[in-house]
């Protein structure tokens, strides 16, 4: 009798742990990010590590889907469409148009954002600091004056610089206005230069050379992800470009002064957390990295013959 007994109650165990296992919800986390780049790519890793840190782990706890737009906006309407019609818990949106994509097709969903040079202006929260709608996260703005600022250090005989960036992008313009005030108060004119789309970097970087004495480029997706032309055709003129982040000088670039993207994603992934463990979106004020970095790529210096001042190295 005891043994039937023990074996009913440990039968009664093992279904109660089973049906404790299938109640265990598992968190459904989509990804949309709008490009493969390095500094959103980056964006991406320190936002799965960060949730990492914190407990939340793809394949245990929580179900990642990651999915990439491809540089498409109408990939990323699909994708969102596909993470809203699934119900996701939470969506992470890696750029500003993906982030407008998603906060399109849903107010209910808790989004966080990240690589969005200034939510307010984007029209994804009401304001930075008080977002009060379903969106919260991470800028990525540079410190655009700070940029030229390096301009005026390394090359003080330049008189013009060359904005390049992407015309449908409203963070490279955001971030090209602040650029050229600070250049009204170095005394430096600009002129400004945009692509519509991958096929036309090459034609107008090579006219913008003839133009500047020095490029620079925002953290503009498109432009970021075809560096490695723009740097070919700029090198190939003796010109230098300075970026919005390391990615972009890593691919060819000069030099730039610039935040992490790494860093950014896992600050980010700390206002996730917050949110799954129930804090609401609204009440997130749009979070900044404290810090920035100085990058230079020796090997685009030395092919323009540019000598990076030792101070700037340490």
């Amino acid at each position: 009798m005891k043994k039937v007994l023990a074996a009913v109650i440990m039968a009664a165990l093992c279904l109660s742990t089973v049906s404790a296992a299938k109640n265990k919800k598992v968190i459904k986390i989509g990804v949309i990010q709008l490009v493969e780049h390095s500094a959103l790519d980056a964006n991406y890793k320190g936002f799965v590590d960060g949730l990492a840190e914190a407990g939340y782990v793809d394949g245990e706890n929580i179900k990642i889907d990651y999915q990439n737009a491809q540089g498409e906006q109408a990939n990323c309407v699909t994708i969102a469409q596909k993470f809203v019609n699934g119900k996701d818990d939470l969506i992470f949106a890696i750029a500003t148009p993906a982030a407008q994509a998603v906060a399109n097709l849903t107010k209910k969903i808790p989004i966080v954002i990240s690589s969005v040079t200034d939510p307010e202006s984007a029209k994804l929260v009401k304001s930075n600091s008080k977002p009060g709608t379903n969106v919260t996260g991470t800028s990525d703005l540079t410190p655009c004056a700070a940029q030229m600022e390096l301009v005026k250090k390394l090359f003080p005989e330049a008189k013009t610089v060359g904005m390049l960036y992407c015309s449908s992008e409203q963070n490279s313009m955001f971030q090209v206005k602040l650029a050229e005030e600070a250049c009204d108060k170095l005394g430096l004119k600009y002129v400004e230069a945009t692509v519509s789309n991958s096929n036309e970097i090459q034609q107008v970087t090579q006219s913008l050379c003839q133009k500047a004495d020095v490029i620079y480029s925002p953290t503009d997706n498109m432009i970021a992800a075809g560096m490695p032309l723009v740097a070919q055709v700029a090198i190939e003129n003796k010109k230098p470009v300075i970026c919005g982040e390391e990615g972009m000088v890593k691919a060819g670039g000069l030099a730039t002064y610039g935040i992490n993207y790494y860093e950014l994603g896992k600050q980010t992934a700390k206002m996730a957390v917050e949110i799954l463990q129930g804090k609401k979106p609204a009440a997130m004020p749009i979070q900044y990295l404290d810090t920035c970095d100085f990058v230079a790529n020796e090997e685009t210096a030395k092919a323009i013959g540019v000598t990076i001042p030792a101070d700037l190295l340490k």
